[in-house]
């Protein structure tokens, strides 16, 4: 984990977020999961807001993130989600039909803090794997 220095301030906060498409609709397909991926890197230029992992389960993201103390983490959801929205029926809009053209996310979300020193890696993984099937010999058996 790195420290960031800014002006006036030294941190590191990292923070799990996880939101749902609206009406928990399965439109986070491939493309549209990497589409989400380019507008991250443009909202990481443009905010002080590093996306460390990004994984989509088909009608909700999972993101990895840290952020500069300034900003709270509902203002950093709130600009992924109205950023990434705009963006997305910019570039699909078809995506407005399946949507009955209202919006992209739905209004809730979950944050949680993730340690460096206690479930960093767990988290990590866990949001990597988001949209993955997992494999069948990995999976705890109840009987043998």
């Amino acid at each position: 984990m790195v420290v960031t220095r800014s002006n006036h301030n030294v941190h590191t906060a990292h923070y799990h977020l996880v939101f749902p498409v609206k009406y928990r609709k399965a439109l986070l397909s491939d493309h549209i999961a990497k589409a989400i991926l380019e507008i991250a890197k443009e909202i990481e230029e443009r905010y002080e807001i590093e996306f460390e992992k990004i994984g989509t389960d088909g009608d909700h993201i999972h993101i990895l993130c840290s952020f500069h103390p300034k900003y709270s983490g509902s203002t950093v959801v709130g600009r992924f989600k109205s950023i990434t929205a705009r963006e997305l029926f910019r570039r699909f809009p078809e995506l407005r039909k399946d949507l009955w053209k209202g919006e992209f996310w739905s209004d809730g979300f979950y944050l949680a803090t993730v340690s460096e020193r206690g479930n960093w890696e767990t988290v990590e993984r866990y949001v990597a794997q988001q949209g993955k099937t997992r494999s069948t010999t990995t999976q705890l058996r109840l009987w043998s």
